[in-house]
Order: C-alpha cells, then structure tokens, then sequence
C-alpha cells in the first residue's frame, strides 16, 4: 500500500467506526482529513467534528477548511496523549460521555503523538496497539467514527504495519483477543535476583514500606500500594509478591494461582468517571505506566510499575 495516497480503509462492523489512513506527506494528510471532516459536518444530529492531531497539523486543517474551520473541533494531541495506553482509554471516554451525540455519535481524527510516549520505545509503542486493537471492543457500543491517521515519516513502516491489524477494514485486520494474545506471547524479562519477596498478607502496609523505602514520595508510595492492592483484590487471591526497583520505576509482581484470560481485564471504564479506589486493576492501569498480565499453565503474572 502506498504510504502517500491519504487512503483510508472502509468503515468497521458494527457501531464503532474504526478507520485508519495513512500519509507519508502534509498534503496527503489534509487530502485524507478533509473528507472525513465533511462527512462529519453533515452527519445529521451530530456534535461539530473533532481533530486530534499535531499542532502544525491542525493549523494545515483550519487553513485548508477555511470558513468552515470554525465548526470544526480542534485539539493538540499533546494534550490528548498525555499518558498511558490506558490512559487514552480513559480520555476517549470521558470526551464522548461529556461531548458526543446520542449514542456516542462524533467524529474524531486523531493521530497518535509519535514524538511522545507512544513512540518513546518498542514496548510503548506495543502498548498502543493494544490500545488500538481493543478500542474495537470497548467502544463498539458506540456509534463514534474515528480516523486514526498515522504519519508513515515518524511511525515507520513496521509499527503501521501493526496498525493495519488493529483496524478493519485494512485488509490485515486480527481479530482483537488474537492480536492481544500475540503481543503476550513476548515474555517478560525474569525478576532480578535480589528481589523481595513480600508476604501478600502485609501486601497494602508492605508495598507502601518498602516503596518510600526505594525512593517513592510518601503521596507516590501511597499510590504505588493502592494500585498493587486493586489488582490483588480485583484478580486474587494473591499467593506470592515480588518487589524490586528504585523510585519512579518501582515494581511489584503478584503471582495467581489461577488465569485471567480476559483481553479487556482493567481496561473497562467504570460507571463513574472519577477515579478512586475500588475500581480494581482499572484504577492499577491508570495510575501505574505499565500493568503486564501473562496467563501460564500454572497461573497468572501480574507485573505492575509505577512508573
């Protein structure tokens, strides 16, 4: 496929519409954003379009719209990425519970912040395809269309390559729980051998210990022992902990005695949006940078980093 042609790919099954376009130049982003916006302008009963996207980027959309730039949303993805994958989760819900039509209807461009986080390294950049992947389930009820537009000049080809299999349409599309599991298949790296073993009974008080320990801030170490005991608690119980690291990068490894299986485990937004404890491995994943959970034959894995 042609990095440069501004192609799109067809809409999704179902309610979600998730499309993805790919451009190697300026004008072959604005040549693929245009009609997309217009297709949002005219949609009946629909909120104004969105576009999240760079900064020079948006000032090419508000000159080649003209007059109609003033009906159209604009957001600098660097205040839309702000975090974790799960984190993007999070920020998609929120703008279409607080902004979107009946039944979650808008359109939304957005371009992933490759110059940030999400590009940061092979294992954030994994992270965001998981992301894109399981959009398809989380938000397939719906009725929200998104073009995910990916610079083909700083994403590179592999990682759009990736993209495809997380987008219908594209010809390349895996199905969500295949391409999930794929990226699990890549094992963790083994504990350091100078790890402490916790006893889970001390869990909450021996977490938030040995974290201001290591370095964390007392806020911080309050935090990092909040999340640990979530996912113990959403996915125990809990027959071992590990924990190794310094501050920010402190680390707890819970071990199961039994599965997880499940793709979207802490990625479901809860009822409300505020976030406060008793949300489970949902509030694990939006307060700590990385939440790895690998089933084995013997159990689960849950590897939580603050940061």
């Amino acid at each position: 496929m042609s990095t440069d042609t501004g192609a799109q790919s067809g809409p999704a099954e179902g309610a979600f519409d998730h499309r993805m376009a790919e451009f190697g130049s300026n004008d072959a982003f604005v040549a693929a954003a245009l009609p997309f916006l217009a297709e949002g302008l005219g949609a009946p009963g629909e909120p104004p379009p969105v576009a999240i996207a760079a900064p020079a980027r948006l000032d090419l959309l508000r000159d080649a719209l003209g007059t109609d730039a003033k009906d159209v949303g604009f957001v600098p993805h660097t205040d839309w990425y702000t975090g974790s994958a799960a984190n993007a989760v999070a920020q998609g819900a929120g703008y279409l519970a607080a902004h979107a039509g009946p039944g979650g209807s808008i359109h939304l461009l957005m371009e992933p912040d490759w110059a940030g986080r999400a590009g940061s390294s092979p294992r954030e950049s994994a992270e965001w395809i998981r992301y894109e992947s399981l959009a398809n389930l989380l938000f397939a009820p719906f009725s929200t269309t998104a073009l995910c537009v990916y610079d083909t000049r700083t994403a590179g080809p592999a990682l759009v390559e990736e993209a495809r299999r997380a987008h219908p349409g594209t010809g390349l599309y895996e199905a969500p729980a295949t391409l999930v599991r794929e990226l699990d298949a890549v094992p963790l790296p083994p504990p350091p051998g100078d790890a402490t073993s916790l006893p889970v009974a001390d869990l909450d008080d021996g977490v938030r210990t040995w974290a201001a320990e290591h370095g964390l801030p007392p806020a911080d170490a309050e935090l990092f022992s909040t999340a640990v005991t979530e996912a113990a608690t959403a996915l125990g119980p809990a027959t071992g902990a590990l924990l190794w690291g310094r501050a920010p990068a402190c680390v707890c490894e819970l071990r199961l005695p039994r599965g997880v299986a499940d793709p979207l485990a802490g990625f479901v937004p809860p009822p409300t949006g505020d976030l406060e404890p008793g949300q489970g491995l949902w509030f694990t994943r939006q307060v700590c940078a990385y939440v790895d959970v690998r089933d084995g034959a013997d159990g689960a894995t849950v590897r939580i980093q603050y940061a």
